[in-house]
């Protein structure tokens, strides 16, 4: 990929068209079904609009078609890809291998970070396959990043921002071994956000009631350089979940640094046009469970986010004194307003929360006092001033243009070029009337033409080409401005870059021999394509029914014992070590500390 781009979440098509507007170069989006995010689905007219609306700026629209799927459930996903194909839509974001034994259209396929890519040699097989692009692990270092750019050539997309995995995505079985809901299906239950108890092989508790799997959420704003050095082409933001708040602030946000990006390296986006925006951005003020940039330069900063998975916010400061029906806040303290949200943790180490009702300096009215005491520390998770601007702010993208009027024998052309240099001409029959006021003629002429109104350029320069003023009436110059920006709008979608890519169907052998169920081989098509590539020995996925006892149901580079510094603790430690949620599931944990590494085990 030779241009970069910034890759957004969109839930629907409001918050689709909004990331747009805020500046992304690229949204993705769930499908009618067999999305990711089972929640986050959309009908085929809505995505259509949203591809309209996007290929104007020659931004791109990826729809998510990345669960597991059944043998029964193959054709529909076929039909809906060729669906996806024939209203526009610039690639389909899959999991399932089983998809590639079927008959696709040559729409680009996007390996989706379900598919496990971590490896060169995983990453390598996916591009002489067909792949256009391969969605990375979470977890990859700059160096691991590097050394899979070294090795391929195929575009490669990196998380930059959101809320992570604890799992390597697509190998976490969890949520499905305890509660039948897949994660690989769109359905997980997050056990990852659960309290549990850390215990020893005696049954002793080392650690009690803490979020022992919920990590911060990913922020990465501060190393796309180095991202781009690496060999990352796309810089996505997760969040098909999340409202339109978060999509404004956050693509906001990371749409100015990959603006200041561009123009420090003389490179180019994969889009067109500019966005300006009359709001303020903070990350620090949309959900949020706190920042990790999770392993990208290696093991620093624990990750984990273990006393609460919600939002505490910002630290405002402490409690001096409770009254009756108020709290007053020490001297120093930030100042809370009308309408804010705060939380605190209360004596059980639970987050709670209420609403200011009245903010008198110091001193605070909330909506339930209960939990709040002396020395109590507060923070502010809904920052009322900062989300009523963000909503009510306005996020407007234009594509530059220029506009020269010329003389004809007829009459007057009117020629628009725009950034991408897409060029239209229309005429005007109209007699060659010198005007009898010059410079009001060349007034007139240069501001009628410069207003672009609705449509989604902005005029930066206006040429007269003309030998001598003449008269126009502003309906003719209106008329004239709008068939010809009519008619560059049309040319930019006929222009519009457009990459078409077929499968390639080889036996080129798979990285791995045997496959356990963690090559979520579903549906028989899936067996198909692995057998094609050099495999035997297939187990089925975990979906198809596999009693999961004993088994592994997650690997991650996160473990709880680094997150509370007894790494070094562990000689003493009377091991095997098992977390112990609320049910009284109980997860036996094996530690691969060569490779700083943890399995856990139903």
């Amino acid at each position: 990929m030779e241009r970069i781009e910034l890759l957004a979440p969109a839930k629907d098509l409001p918050s689709g068209r909004l990331a747009i507007d805020c500046g992304a170069d690229a949204v993705y989006i769930g499908a009618p079904q067999f999305g990711a995010r089972a929640r986050a689905d959309n009908s085929l007219e809505d995505i259509a609009a949203l591809v309209a609306y996007a290929h104007v700026y020659w931004a791109r629209v990826y729809v998510t078609v990345n669960t597991l799927l059944y043998d029964h459930e193959l054709s529909q996903a076929v039909r809906l890809i060729h669906q996806l194909d024939e209203i526009g839509v610039d690639a389909v974001i899959v999991q399932d291998v089983g998809l590639l034994e079927c008959d696709l259209p040559p729409i680009p396929l996007i390996a989706s970070t379900q598919m496990h890519n971590h490896t060169p040699e995983r990453v390598a097989f996916l591009e002489q396959v067909g792949f256009q692009r391969a969605i990375l692990a979470r977890e990859l270092s700059l160096a691991q990043i590097r050394a899979i750019r070294q090795q391929t050539s195929i575009e490669l997309e990196a998380f930059v921002h959101g809320a992570l995995c604890v799992c390597y995505s697509g190998q976490c079985y969890m949520s499905y071994a305890v509660g039948g809901r897949s994660g690989n299906r769109g359905v997980c239950a997050q056990p990852c956000r659960r309290r549990y108890r850390l215990v020893d092989a005696e049954g002793d508790a080392l650690i009690e009631d803490r979020y022992l799997l919920s990590l911060c959420d990913l922020k990465r704003i501060e190393h796309l350089d180095e991202l781009l050095d690496a060999g990352v082409a796309s810089f996505k933001i997760e969040g098909r979940l999340k409202d339109e708040l978060y999509v404004k602030n956050v693509v906001s946000v990371y749409n100015r640094r990959v603006e200041r990006l561009v123009a420090a390296r003389g490179i180019e986006r994969s889009s067109s046009g500019r966005s300006r925006i009359d709001f303020q951005v903070d990350l620090q003020k949309t959900f949020n469970r706190g920042y990790t940039d999770y392993f990208l330069h290696g093991r620093a900063e624990p990750p984990g986010s273990i006393d609460t998975p919600k939002m505490r916010g910002e630290p405002i400061g402490r409690v001096e004194r409770v009254d009756r029906r108020t709290f007053t806040m020490a001297p120093g303290a930030e100042r809370l307003q009308n309408g804010d949200g705060i939380s605190f943790f209360d004596e059980a180490g639970e987050l709670q929360g209420t609403r200011v009702n009245v903010a008198r300096g110091r001193v605070i009215e909330p909506d339930d006092l209960a939990g709040i005491r002396p020395g109590l520390m507060i923070y502010r998770n809904h920052n009322h001033a900062f989300l009523s601007q963000l909503g009510a702010g306005r996020a407007e993208r234009t594509i530059g243009v220029t506009l020269t009027l010329g003389v004809d024998d007829r009459g007057f052309t009117l020629t628009a070029v725009d950034e991408d240099s897409n060029a239209a001409t229309r005429r005007l029959d109209h007699p060659h009337e010198e005007a009898r006021k010059p410079e009001q003629a060349v007034e007139n002429a240069r501001q009628q033409l410069s207003k672009t109104g609705e449509t989604p350029f902005a005029c930066q320069k206006v040429v007269l080409d003309w030998p001598r003023p003449y008269f126009l009436p502003f309906s003719a110059l209106n008329a004239l401005r709008r068939r010809t920006l009519d008619a560059l709008e049309a040319t930019r979608l006929d222009n519009r870059p457009v990459i078409r890519r077929a499968i390639v169907r080889n036996d080129v052998p798979y990285p791995e021999k045997p496959l356990s169920y963690r090559a979520n081989a579903l549906n028989k098509k899936a067996v198909a394509f692995y057998r094609r590539h050099d495999v035997e020995e297939i187990e089925p996925a975990a979906e198809s029914g596999l009693d999961m006892r004993d088994r592994c149901v997650m690997r991650t580079r996160y473990c709880p014992l680094d997150q509370l510094g007894l790494c070094g603790e562990r000689a003493k430690l009377q091991e095997p070590l098992y977390l112990v949620d609320e049910d009284g599931h109980r997860y036996r944990l094996r530690l691969d500390c060569a490779a700083c590494e943890m399995e856990v085990f139903y």
